[in-house]
């Protein structure tokens, strides 16, 4: 997620709700201070929330017309909420036919990051929510896919952003955009790795345990801090779920960056339980980033 010219495009999931703009925010900001263009993405696979027929029930080329014809006003009016916001962020729009995660999804094959929003509702709607985008596009992506809850949190100062490490190389590439993420807005990094007891057997030597985790730790962020020297870095190990303990580091940072296990054949196996529930619970916008992101 380096700021380079020539880099494709943010790529923002556009909800037809013009009162629902904090991830169309973030992604703007995002656009602004990486200096990249912005592609927003309005996906239309059911009617536009607002849209009534009238005279009885249409025909098809009658719904389909005035579905887009919506769809476009949604887009030009978010269009220029951004040019409005940042004047010098190119941003375009594209309107898509086809289920949001499957749009998003090939958008993100030409992406620097995918943002889109995440609405916290019961284990019944979330199938019909936002959910039913971001857990598969975030299993597929090639690129980090940006989770921004609504409404917006507040962040304490001084400003941090937090990291999960658990040693692995999908940590070490969240490591790398956290530190990208923390020095773009002059914020602190907190790196955490969370040790969990395991819930059958005996662990022998606790100390020995956490010792062992500070040593993966300090593995996975030596030279960084060289890369980064304007980033101050705080990293601990903390004893807990990793859930838990991720989540409430959230509650008033700038962002949570985890990593994802990239591809295979079920998106609960891919994304794995600690992913899953930070994206559901996290009080920051969660940044997933795959495993194989370059740099």
């Amino acid at each position: 997620m380096k700021h380079k010219e020539g880099r494709p495009p943010i790529v923002v999931g556009l909800d037809p709700d013009p009162g629902r703009r904090t991830a169309l925010v973030w992604a703007a900001d995002e656009a602004d201070r990486r200096r990249l263009p912005l592609l927003l993405v309005l996906a239309q696979n059911v009617p536009t929330p607002g849209y009534r027929p009238m005279g009885g029930v249409p025909t098809w080329e009658e719904w389909n017309e005035a579905l887009h014809a919506t769809g476009n006003r949604v887009l030009e009016e978010a269009v220029a909420f951004v040019e409005s916001r940042h004047p010098r962020v190119r941003v375009s729009g594209l309107l898509a036919e086809g289920h949001p995660a499957w749009v998003l999804r090939e958008q993100a094959q030409n992406a620097t990051a995918v943002v889109l929003d995440s609405w916290h509702l019961s284990a019944v709607q979330e199938l019909f929510s936002s959910a039913a985008v971001a857990l598969p596009l975030i299993a597929h992506a090639p690129c980090p896919v940006v989770v921004v809850p609504e409404p917006e949190h507040t962040a304490q100062q001084p400003s941090f952003f937090v990291v999960g490490v658990d040693g692995s190389p999908r940590s070490a590439a969240a490591v790398d955009v956290a530190f990208e993420e923390a020095g773009l807005r002059g914020a602190l990094l907190r790196a955490l790795y969370v040790w969990h007891p395991p819930r059958l057997g005996v662990v022998l030597d606790e100390d020995a345990a956490v010792q062992e985790c500070r040593r993966l730790l300090s593995e996975v962020v030596a030279g960084r801090t060289a890369a980064h020297p304007e980033v101050e870095l705080h990293h601990e190990v903390v004893r807990g779920h990793p859930v838990q303990v991720l989540t409430e580091a959230s509650e008033h940072a700038l962002g949570l960056v985890v990593g994802t296990r990239g591809h295979g054949g079920f998106t609960g196996m891919l994304l794995g339980s600690v992913t899953q529930g930070v994206l559901h619970h996290a009080h920051c916008p969660v940044i997933v980033v795959p495993h194989a992101h370059h740099q």
